[in-house]
């Protein structure tokens, strides 16, 4: 606690000034010239103060004093004894440092010596401070009787600083009274710990009384208090104490103002507080900034470097979430290798999040056994992703059993994920009963898959407005394949308007076929080519294959071959029998046969009619009979109806010559 204050007997000289000392918070906050200290109701940058008093004091024995200050006793006079020359150096031959410690030391032990022999004369200011000396130092049997008759002599320092000294030593009731004695007299940091006593023991009035009187006395820690008191309440004057206390410089007190304005949407305001606590080394404050920044950063590089110095400089003052936060910061902007080593960093201090990253990490490296122990890891740390990861890597690997068993874990812990996973696995073993519960569980918790899921099992049914509702539920919160089945729905209905908003939503939303769909609606209509043949591209790009063929369609017509024959291999190579058979037509035309042929093969073998007449065609101008005869019959088989007529026509064409 700060020793600050007057003496309340009087007027004194600067020299006989004394301090009060703030009985709840000695710490760099309340030491001019340092960072400050903390209050808080969650997670602390610095280990917890168990019970009241000063939280930062150095107890030293009274022999261990003495010692230290050597060659000089307790009175300031030159010690007598065997080692006393050896003590008594030249000045000249110490190290700077040390001679300045020792001699701070001499002068120290010599202004004791004075205030112990004027409080021992019967000096009730002397007592005071020789109290509060001891007191600072940890010698509280020794400081009392001092402090005691300060106190009764109407010192307030020393009343306020014997309730520190009681407060230690447990004795509560009494040193409520000390507190009492010294607010009465004026003093704000004796009203700040009576009112953080009083608050304690839930005597709330009372203690808003004393801490107001300790705030409107200029004391930050009272105001800051005041305001964690009105917050509590709910009270809307909260804000007004804590930026009082954070003007004076009180780190806390400008984080809590900060998230009160975020909360309140004013998140400009917001990150002005924070960045006042984050320069005083509030962690949090660091990485509440940090995140903001990166939230309006978009792809404002030196935003982004910026929300990296306070993920890094919070990280460092001891926040996981913050080298988690970095981790992926730098993943996104392409260092994997040294994401990992923060999210290395934060998984060991126990975020669950950063070991899920680290586990994702391993397992897109292969390294199974290396993912399953940071997922482990993560379930550990309380993060039920590890147990969905843990899953998703038991389906990676083979182990559909174990999966199950993990989706079950996280799926009743709440993870919606997990509960449609699960779902689904039961699904796909034939347990719709079974399946159903947990898909309305995801889809209740707002997993989009399982609303989508939730449809789907309801249209297998036949249950088309259940079905409906959970595809539009999925399609608002952006599900591109929900879309799609209210598009198709609505265009079955013959309401193309309600189809195209639809078309477009699914597009929008990442489906492939929503894209296709919604082109060639466009292209049936005819007044929207180019924007037709840019939905097309999307689904093309997006590797739909029927999209592809229509490419090099358009492609073709247009004269523009190479671009033609791109498009059709890659849907060819994909599996389409449409595109391969073009491919083989394109290839013919430019006097490429041999390679027409393998392609027209490939359509074939794939169940391409034309692709089998053509090649029965072809036979036949080789004159190979037998051959021609088995592609007509092919052709029959896969249709069309007007293939397989021109087939039969072409098979009853070679019986009679064969017959002849």
């Amino acid at each position: 606690m700060r020793l600050i204050g007057k003496n309340g007997s009087g007027t004194k000289s600067a020299a006989a000034t004394e301090a009060d000392t703030d009985a709840w918070a000695e710490s760099p906050e309340s030491r001019p010239g340092t960072l400050p200290a903390q209050r808080t109701s969650g997670l602390s940058e610095r280990p917890p103060v168990v019970g009241y008093g000063p939280d930062s004091l150095v107890h030293v024995s009274t022999r261990q004093f003495a010692e230290a200050i050597s060659p000089y006793g307790p009175g300031g006079e030159a010690a007598d004894g065997p080692n006393a020359n050896a003590a008594a150096l030249d000045p000249a031959g110490l190290d700077t440092t040390s001679f300045e410690t020792a001699l701070a030391a001499r002068e120290s032990a010599a202004l004791e010596a004075r205030h112990r022999q004027a409080a021992d004369d019967g000096d009730p200011d002397a007592a005071s401070r020789l109290g509060t000396l001891l007191l600072r130092r940890g010698d509280l049997e020794d400081a009392e009787p001092y402090l005691r008759a300060a106190a009764a002599a109407g010192t307030r320092a020393a009343a306020n600083n014997l309730g520190v000294l009681l407060h230690q030593q447990g004795h509560r009731a009494e040193a409520s009274q000390w507190w009492r004695q010294a607010a009465v007299a004026g003093s704000a940091p004796a009203a700040h710990a009576l009112g953080l006593q009083l608050r304690d023991q839930g005597e709330e009035e009372a203690a808003e009384y004393w801490l107001h009187f300790a705030a409107d006395h200029g004391h930050p820690l009272g105001a800051y208090a005041l305001g964690d008191l009105m917050e509590h309440r709910r009270d809307v004057r909260a804000e007004r104490w804590f930026k009082v206390s954070a003007d004076a410089g009180h780190r806390e007190a400008a984080y809590r103002l900060a998230r009160m304005r975020e909360a309140a949407g004013d998140k400009e305001t917001a990150e002005a507080w924070y960045r006042t606590a984050a320069a005083r080394g509030h962690a949090r404050a660091a990485l509440r900034l940090g995140v903001l920044l990166e939230e309006r950063a978009a792809t404002d590089q030196p935003l982004l470097e910026e929300a990296a110095r306070w993920y890094r400089q919070s990280a460092q003052n001891g926040e996981p979430r913050a080298a988690c936060a970095l981790g992926f910061l730098l993943r996104d902007s392409g260092d994997m290798a040294a994401a990992a080593e923060w999210w290395r960093e934060a998984a060991e201090a126990g975020d669950g999040n950063a070991a899920n990253a680290l586990g994702a990490v391993h397992a897109g490296r292969g390294e199974a056994k290396e993912a399953e122990r940071w997922y482990r890891t993560a379930l550990d740390a309380g993060d039920q992703n590890g147990a969905f990861n843990l899953g998703l890597l038991c389906v990676a690997t083979g182990r559909d059993q174990q999966a199950e068993q993990w989706y079950r874990r996280a799926a009743y812990a709440g993870h919606r994920e997990a509960c449609n996973a699960l779902a689904v696995v039961l699904l796909q073993r034939g347990e719709e009963t079974g399946a159903e519960p947990w898909f309305s569980k995801a889809a209740e918790a707002g997993s989009v898959d399982g609303a989508f899921n939730l449809g789907v099992l309801h249209a297998g049914r036949g249950e088309q407005r259940q079905a409906q509702e959970w595809y539009a539920r999925a399609a608002a919160e952006g599900h591109g394949e929900a879309a799609l089945q209210l598009a198709v729905a609505q265009e079955q209905r013959g309401n193309l308007a309600g189809a195209l908003e639809r078309y477009r939503q699914a597009a929008s939303g990442g489906s492939a076929e929503g894209a296709f769909r919604l082109a060639s609606v466009l292209d049936r209509r005819g007044d929207a080519d180019a924007e037709a043949e840019h939905w097309y591209a999307l689904a093309a790009d997006a590797g739909h294959r029927r999209a592809q063929v229509r490419m090099g369609v358009r492609a073709a017509e247009r004269g523009a071959l190479e671009i033609a024959e791109s498009w059709y291999r890659r849907a060819a190579e994909a599996g389409s029998r449409s595109a391969a058979f073009n491919l083989g037509l394109l290839l013919a035309r430019q006097d490429r046969e041999a390679q027409a042929m393998l392609w027209y093969t490939r359509a074939a073998d794939a169940g391409h009619g034309r692709a089998a007449l053509r090649l029965a065609l072809l036979a036949l101008r080789r004159g190979e009979p037998v051959q021609a005869e088995n592609w007509c019959r092919r052709a029959a088989d896969y249709g069309p109806a007007e293939v397989a007529e021109r087939a039969g026509r072409l098979l009853g064409a070679l019986h009679a010559e064969l017959s002849a």
